[in-house]
């Protein structure tokens, strides 16, 4: 602790807005990581157990399950149990409203960690700029005669540009990867309310419908008045 005090003195008021930085994208890389997880998004038993109850239509089962649920997944199935029955465009616009409010969820707050990581190397180029004014000052005003003044100041700007892609370099390559994960997120909560539409499509489909949907014609018997009709 010591040390890090040290050298947030000897790097200048550009090391308060750094140290700023990172704490502010620790804060959130830990919130998405605890946020991302597959459990809080699209636990697989709860799509499992969605899934049968639907095969056995038992919708009202479905819906008290999902509303227990919390997660993306279950808000997305709570929605599309609610347009059962509305007609396919009404069902697809809901999803889609409902989906794109998720994904958005989903990549809270990872915008402003990509900008802490585009602002953290040039508070670290805007403090080498800061110690160069410094050092030069310094030998402007007592001469070559005193190298320690010229090289407080280097050591000035060359500790804020250090801090500076310490903190951004760690927070783009996280930030990256939890965009990543975002993104495949957002991709299986699509995928998922495809399959409940096509569930939901199968399920209300009565069984002597669907018998017949699957059952091959049966040959064309003879017509009334035809030879071979009757008997001669």
């Amino acid at each position: 602790m010591d040390l890090l005090l040290d050298l947030i003195r000897r790097g200048g008021w550009v090391m308060y807005p750094i140290l700023c930085c990172s704490l502010a994208a620790l804060a959130i890389i830990l919130e998405r990581v605890w946020a991302l997880r597959r459990g809080r998004v699209v636990p697989r038993s709860l799509v499992l157990s969605v899934s049968g109850l639907l095969a056995r239509r038992q919708f009202n089962e479905a819906a008290f399950l999902c509303q227990d649920g919390g997660s993306s997944a279950a808000r997305l199935i709570l929605q599309g149990l609610k347009m059962t029955g509305r007609g396919r465009t009404l069902f697809k616009d809901a999803m889609e409203e409902t989906g794109r409010r998720e994904s958005a969820l989903l990549n809270s707050h990872l915008e402003l960690l990509g900008v802490i990581g585009s602002v953290s190397p040039l508070l670290g180029l805007l403090g080498t700029v800061s110690g160069m004014i410094v050092a030069f000052g310094s030998v402007a005003q007592a001469g070559m005669g005193n190298p320690g003044l010229l090289a407080g100041g280097i050591g000035q700007a060359l500790l804020t540009t250090a801090a500076g892609l310490v903190v951004a370099i760690p927070v783009m390559i996280i930030h990256r990867l939890l965009a990543g994960r975002a993104e495949t997120l957002t991709s299986e909560l699509e995928d998922l309310g495809s399959d409940l539409l096509e569930a939901l499509a199968a399920a209300e489909l009565p069984a002597p419908a669907q018998a017949a949907a699957t059952r091959p014609p049966a040959p064309p018997g003879p017509a009334a008045g035809c030879p071979g009709a009757g008997g001669a």
